[in-house]
């Protein structure tokens, strides 16, 4: 994936905190946000995701909404098996 500029919302209940749920950092998810090595588009709500590593070699799944051509705002993100 391009280069984005990555929204984060560290107001409770913003997405900061829901990635944080499932055991991830921003840097995580930035990590594989800049870094995808596949995209899709979830089946369950119809957003564009990707697929990356974590710096520590996790893999997850990214689902975001694209605000523009440069900004993009992750929903949420967990770890998938491979």
């Amino acid at each position: 994936m391009a280069h984005y500029e990555i929204i984060w919302d560290e107001e409770p209940g913003g997405n900061v905190e829901h990635i944080a749920e499932h055991d991830l950092t921003p840097a995580d998810v930035e990590e594989a946000i800049f870094n995808s090595v596949d995209h899709d588009t979830s089946r369950s709500s119809g957003l564009p995701i990707v697929f990356g590593f974590t710096p520590n070699g996790r893999y997850i799944l990214v689902v975001y909404e694209k605000i523009s051509d440069v900004m993009v705002h992750p929903i949420t993100a967990y770890e998938v098996e491979e």
